[in-house]
């Protein structure tokens, strides 16, 4: 990977780092696909330091394709792409990509060469379809991946990965190295043996208490086949994060005596 690509990279103190997903495929959407990746980004964001903040879904139509790229790169510090790259006729997020940042599009010299020896240590044979893969928008870099050798690419703030599970993960780990991460959010969770109905307006009371964290509750059938609520803290300050943590541990104590005595 060329230097270009990797200028910025590094921990950012106590900033934050933002990113959207932007998943292309008209089989995402006619439901023929079932997307397996926007979890699996949000979470290994997250766990580097990273933010994801919107996801969206777009069919292969072009227009949408660069109307999405382009509100969504402007918005965040990231903009994470899968799908759209293979070798087919409706594979356009290439040229999408390269008109929403008003550049040309043409053949990598590297991404032909990846293809050629990936087709011929597999018996292929290097036709149109296969060339379509390595078409990358002028002044983009190469994003590996070592599952299929075909690459994806990064231009700008954009990174363009495939939709295939396994090679979207490859595709992320290959970039890793070169993201700029900021301070990473730090999580507790809190189980209220409680309805989250039981708990709803103290919870408000202390999110309003607390701005720097953010207070979540999710319920749940626990394994006594009752409604119950796990309490999810968020902060990336461990000092406010475990004082909230302690209030929404008081308040569950207080609900519980007062729900014992009515």
């Amino acid at each position: 990977m060329s230097d270009s690509l990797a200028n910025g990279a590094g921990k950012i103190e106590g900033g934050i780092v933002t990113a959207a997903v932007l998943v292309i495929g008209d089989e995402i959407l006619s439901g023929r696909t079932k997307d397996k990746n926007i979890g699996y980004i949000a979470e290994y964001l997250t766990g580097i330091g990273i933010d994801l903040k919107e996801v969206r879904v777009v069919p292969d139509e072009e227009a949408e394709i660069v109307a999405a790229v382009n509100a969504l790169r402007a918005r965040y510090t990231y903009l994470f792409t899968t799908g759209g790259i293979g070798p087919t006729h409706d594979d356009i997020t290439a040229e999408c990509v390269a008109k929403a940042l008003g550049v040309p599009i043409d053949f990598h010299p590297g991404a032909v060469e990846i293809m050629q020896a990936r087709v011929a240590a597999t018996g292929g044979v290097m036709n149109e379809a296969r060339m379509r893969m390595t078409r990358v928008p002028i002044g983009g870099e190469l994003v590996l991946n070592r599952i299929s050798g075909a690459p994806g690419f990064w231009i700008g703030n954009v990174i363009v990965m495939a939709g295939i599970p396994s090679v979207m993960q490859a595709m992320l780990e290959y970039v890793t190295p070169r993201l700029k991460t900021g301070a990473r959010m730090l999580s507790e969770t809190v189980r209220a043996d409680l309805r989250e109905g039981d708990i709803g307006t103290a919870l408000g009371e202390i999110a309003k208490s607390n701005p720097d964290v953010v207070i979540g509750s999710y319920p749940f059938q626990d394994e006594n086949g009752k409604a119950n609520t796990n309490v999810v803290v968020r902060s990336r300050d461990s000092q406010k994060l475990a004082a909230a943590k302690a209030a929404v541990e008081a308040m569950l104590v207080r609900i519980k005596v007062e729900l014992a005595k009515a």
